[in-house]
């Protein structure tokens, strides 16, 4: 049950449990996760065990953030996390309290938005619509302009340095605009931006507007870019492309311009690829096959000493995106279908994984059988650790949900 109040100051409430307190599980209903059309609010996934929580009103579309970009900030009333809301209005942000699962709107609707970029420290979102990229602070929802791009600097912020002074991101050419204009699904126009070479340049803005600084530019499809959590100067990229013939893995000091390949290939047709940072900003890991589609790992190579350490999955366990826990204990898949580069036959589901030696001791936590993988389920840990948050479609429109790491007492 959810109450609404008027859609211009629209405040909802979720069930009358708490998720990060987490409430007695006791006469929850064991129920196979979408096997119906309509779930409750909160089940036991009949395949693990598991508890399971819809966190957004299913009055639209909701989606949580892509796997990299932290969508929380904490504050007097508890842990917030950000997320995407559409409905027949259009797109806007909203905001859901973890603790009451209250949910509150950030932005006004538009046509498009994107961005996704939480300044904890600030209190703010950035995000862009069109041109126009905007600051809201997250308790009072005053906004301001921060940037509009020029005509022929027409680019995407995607991350937001540890000082929380740089939003960052990458600018492809009209030529590349034009091939995703044409081919807009991913199948078509993927190999096409990679054959082209065309230029591509990196640039930070001012998250104060005014200043744009344009970093490194190279004839190859940079992309992923991602500043370090806690090394305000450190941005890190990828080449994008088919993973098996790109060297991908990359970082460059702001300051300095100083650009150094993180994973060097070691074999034909080795792929490395959605790569992130540790919460500590010393190690990035990534999804490492040697070679392709035949043994899995999940690496991390030590941004000061370049040792790696590796960990061994099954191929059912290969996910499409991995991440780390907060204490940098415990690591999460969202699995994979069985079209995707692993071809599991029985790989959707969401992951926990242990390290143990040098190998990873997976449990399942969510069966999702009933997704369909288009919409990428990106997990992430809450931030007391202890829930993995991520999106799904098994309810017919895409919503945000949580497991519970902890199993129920029985």
């Amino acid at each position: 049950m959810f109450r609404a109040a008027t859609r211009k100051s629209l405040v909802l409430a979720l069930g009358s449990g708490s998720l990060l307190l987490a409430g007695q599980a006791h006469g929850q209903a064991k129920l196979a996760t979408g096997s119906q059309p309509a779930m409750p609010t909160e089940w036991l996934d009949a395949d693990t065990g598991h508890r399971v929580v819809r966190l957004t009103p299913a009055d639209g579309a909701n989606q949580s953030f892509y796997f990299h970009n932290r969508p929380f900030v904490s504050g007097a009333g508890g842990d917030w996390m950000v997320y995407y809301h559409t409905d027949e209005q259009g797109k806007q942000l909203r905001k859901l309290n973890l603790k009451t699962r209250e949910v509150q709107p950030l932005t006004r609707y538009f046509r498009q938005v994107s961005g996704e970029i939480v300044a904890p420290k600030r209190r703010e979102v950035f995000y862009q619509t069109a041109d126009t990229v905007y600051a809201t602070h997250v308790d009072t929802r005053k906004t301001r302009l921060v940037y509009v791009f020029t005509a022929d600097f027409k680019a995407s912020i995607t991350t937001l340095n540890a000082d929380e002074t740089r939003l960052g991101g990458a600018w492809g050419s009209d030529a590349e605009k034009e091939i995703y204009r044409q081919y807009p699904e991913k199948k078509d126009y993927f190999r096409r931006i990679y054959d082209a070479k065309l230029p591509r340049t990196l640039f930070t803005i001012s998250t104060q507007g005014g200043q744009l600084t344009k970093l490194f530019t190279d004839n190859a499809w940079l992309n992923h870019v991602q500043f370090s959590p806690t090394d305000a100067r450190l941005l890190m990229f990828c080449h994008e492309g088919p993973w098996e013939l790109v060297d991908r893995i990359w970082t460059i000091d702001t300051k300095t311009k100083q650009v150094t390949q993180v994973h060097k290939r070691t074999m034909e047709r080795e792929i490395a690829g959605h790569e992130w940072f540790a919460a500590d900003g010393k190690t990035i890991w990534f999804d490492h096959q040697l070679p392709r589609g035949a043994t899995f790992f999940v690496t991390g190579t030590d941004l000061k000493t370049g040792k790696q350490r590796k960990y061994e999955l099954t191929r059912d366990e290969w996910s499409v995106h991995y991440t780390s826990s907060p204490d940098q204990k415990l690591f999460a898949g969202d699995g994979g279908y069985p079209t995707s580069v692993a071809h599991s036959p029985n790989g959707q589901w969401i992951y926990l994984f242990r390290p143990e030696g040098d190998k990873f001791k997976a449990e399942k936590l969510v069966n999702l059988g009933k997704h369909n993988y288009q919409l990428e389920p990106n997990v992430h840990f809450s931030p007391d650790g202890k829930w993995i948050i991520f999106r799904a479609n098994f309810e017919g429109q895409s919503q945000v949900y949580a497991v519970e790491l902890a199993k129920p007492a029985s």
